[in-house]
């Protein structure tokens, strides 16, 4: 029984760790947003890339994601786990740069990923102290990024052209790390644009309540990873932030009026290579009006 009970667990850590990490995938989901009358706008949401310069199995599939030919990409962060990766995360976004993006970066941005105790996952978040690795060149990331025409969103306010109709979008720095200031995009959302949209790296109920609250009518995340670690019939068993584990991947309502949707992210720490009933994603959201 000990016996068959241990095979079974190796056979599915093996799977986890040599199967289904590499297993990319592409969500897709209709988000009915827009004004009666808009015209639908096709949005490919990326995140937590968390890129090693060797994965280039990841990179040609990121790349290869230009062929949905997207009207928008919105990039929500983690894009590194290497100081040595910023080429390589161009290389996977390629022809992706070449349309209409906006952008935010995630803690593994910033700093890159140590090793730490899987079991501070399952710990109360306030218990939990932060632990930075050594300073990552998210500078480089950005100025490419600006360079190919794509949109920093970091605590501003923008309205940008997608597709012939206007969007009006505002971005957050990470609240993971504590470095989100929401006063400084507060305001009411432009009711003119086809869409009010918000873009976080971390979806954390502090500031997705403002973001309803200013009129938003889809907010967009990572971090999560979907929780990475699923349970058949149970789902997420955490989400590492304050998000309930049932919104740890997917579109959601919250509250009245706006829509959630939290990517579950194409990588992993490099010192937690694991993936279980939680294959990475890129998620093609088909954006069309609402309900009249």
């Amino acid at each position: 029984m000990i016996a068959g009970t241990l095979a079974l667990g190796a056979a599915a850590l093996g799977y986890a760790v040599g199967i289904e990490r590499r297993h990319w995938i592409l969500r897709t989901a209709e988000l009915p947003v827009l004004p009666p009358g808009g015209r639908p706008i096709r949005v490919l949401h990326l995140s937590d890339l968390h890129m090693l310069p060797g994965q280039k199995s990841k990179q040609r599939w990121v790349a290869a994601l230009h062929e949905l030919e997207p009207d928008l990409v919105v990039n929500t962060g983690d894009n590194l786990a290497h100081p040595q990766a910023v080429p390589h995360v161009l290389r996977a976004f390629g022809p992706l740069l070449d349309r209409p993006g906006l952008f935010i970066f995630g803690s593994n941005d910033y700093y890159a990923p140590k090793p730490k105790n899987p079991a501070r996952y399952l710990m109360h978040r306030g218990r939990k102290k932060h632990v930075h690795g050594r300073k990552l060149p998210w500078r480089d990331l950005r100025a490419a990024f600006l360079e190919r025409g794509w949109t920093d969103l970091t605590h501003v306010r923008r309205t940008v052209d997608v597709a012939g109709q206007t969007i009006f979008a505002a971005g957050l720095d990470d609240p993971h790390l504590h470095r989100d200031r929401y006063p400084e995009i507060a305001g009411h959302a432009d009711p003119d644009a086809v869409l009010r949209l918000g873009v976080t790296h971390s979806p954390e109920p502090r500031v997705l309540d403002p973001f309803a609250a200013d009129g938003y009518d889809l907010v967009m995340a990572g971090h999560t990873h979907g929780g990475q670690l699923r349970i058949p019939g149970i789902g997420a068993l955490v989400t590492n932030c304050g998000l309930d584990r049932s919104r740890a991947r997917g579109a959601s309502r919250w509250g009245s009026h706006m829509w959630l949707h939290v990517s579950a992210g194409l990588g992993t720490s490099p010192y937690a290579p694991a993936r279980f009933a939680c294959p990475p994603e890129a998620s093609l959201l088909t954006l069309v009006p609402r309900a009249t």
